[in-house]
């Protein structure tokens, strides 16, 4: 009998703990009976908030789905504009369950199932605006406008029972094939206009050398041509000034000649003259100045 208890009190506790669920916060449950969504009096799929609920035990299931605010970020895609020109898109969308029952019905409580689906419905919208505007329209001030209207589109996908909240684009690239081009065709120009540019540089550098070549020369002429006049003036004044030295006293001036030209004669002491000893040349040195007459 008192085993029979245990049994009893253990049963009961099963009971007791299969009736009962919590719903976290942030979450919602729905509760499914026999395969089908238990509903309200409202004919309405009953959506628990968030608390301590009841349910019946081994009968209902509860399903438990996020209800915070998502974020849909995936991989870029590829567009065309109205001038069939291709564009690299990323953009992501915020979005949230706004229909737990119909979500769990369309998408079987799956956020991969409804971010795909919804990603499908987003691409669709962006691509129709974007198919209707040029690239420079698109780049230049029309993103915000692409960004509302998409955001209109698909602002609540009943179908699926989600709300999207936000659309934004992060991102437009051209797509790599077509960058490379471009980045080729820029280095091609950059590269003309530089060379251009040094091709002047050359010619301005050529036309500075030769004016300054040519003020170096005339400089150089100018000089030349005063050196050459101060040259001769002072020659001039150094001849007149021997003339008159030579007036005042030309028998020193002789004098004062040949000792110089013996100087000059004898300056390395290692010279040979043949010369006869009665010559004129050495009147001086053997009569001294008695010897110019």
């Amino acid at each position: 009998m008192k085993q029979f208890g245990i049994i009893v009190a253990v049963v009961v506790l099963l009971l007791a703990y299969s009736s009962v669920f919590v719903v976290q916060e942030g979450q919602r449950g729905i509760v499914v009976q026999f395969g089908k969504l238990k509903r309200g009096s409202n004919d309405e799929p009953q959506v628990y908030s968030p608390g301590l609920h009841f349910k019946v035990p081994f009968i209902d299931s509860v399903r438990k789905l996020d209800a915070r605010i998502q974020t849909m970020d995936g991989r870029p895609d590829r567009f065309f504009t109205s001038e069939k020109k291709d564009l690299i898109i990323d953009s992501y969308v915020k979005w949230r369950i706004s229909d737990f029952g119909q979500f769990l019905l369309s998408t079987g409580g799956s956020v991969t199932q409804a971010e795909s689906l919804l990603k499908r419905k987003i691409n669709n919208g962006l691509r129709s605006e974007i198919g209707g505007r040029t690239i420079n329209q698109i780049v230049s001030g029309e993103r915000s406008a692409i960004m509302e209207e998409a955001l209109k589109r698909s602002a609540r996908s009943s179908e699926i029972g989600v709300t999207v909240l936000d659309v934004r684009i992060k991102q437009i690239n051209l797509p790599s094939e077509v960058s490379t081009s471009i980045y080729k065709r820029m280095r091609a120009e950059r590269h003309a206009v530089a060379t251009e540019h040094r091709s002047q540089g050359r010619e301005q550098a050529e036309i500075i050398r030769a004016n300054v070549d040519r003020t170096v020369s005339v400089m150089l002429a100018n000089a030349d041509r005063e050196s050459r006049t101060i040259r001769g003036e002072g020659d001039a004044q150094a001849a007149k000034i021997y003339a008159q030295a030579y007036t005042q006293a030309p028998k020193f001036f002789e004098f004062w000649r040949s000792l110089n030209a013996y100087r000059n004669s004898f300056k390395s002491g290692n010279d040979i003259m043949v010369i006869q000893p009665d010559s004129q040349f050495f009147d001086v040195m053997k009569k001294g100045p008695d010897a110019i007459k």
